[in-house]
């Protein structure tokens, strides 16, 4: 499963990868958690190589859950 955040101020967005086998579900419940926390929460991700990735609550933007996609290099046609 692919995570993107944006953050508030900053023009990238953190793009995380999680694996096949993360909870959509318990993802959103964790975020979801962490935002309505407030001022001094951190929503804390951690990807599929175990590293942790903490972005203060109060600077995230927008979160978008999918699945990771075929990623495709080229202008030809199938």
């Amino acid at each position: 499963m692919d995570v993107k955040i944006g953050v508030l101020h900053t023009p990238k967005e953190i793009d995380i990868d999680l694996g096949d086998e993360a909870d959509a579900d318990k993802l959103v419940a964790d975020i979801e958690a962490a935002l309505a926390g407030g001022e001094g929460k951190v929503l804390w991700v951690i990807d599929r190589r175990g590293r942790k990735v903490g972005i203060p609550a109060a600077k995230v933007a927008y979160v978008e859950i999918g699945a990771v996609a075929d990623r495709r290099v080229g202008f030809g046609s199938h």
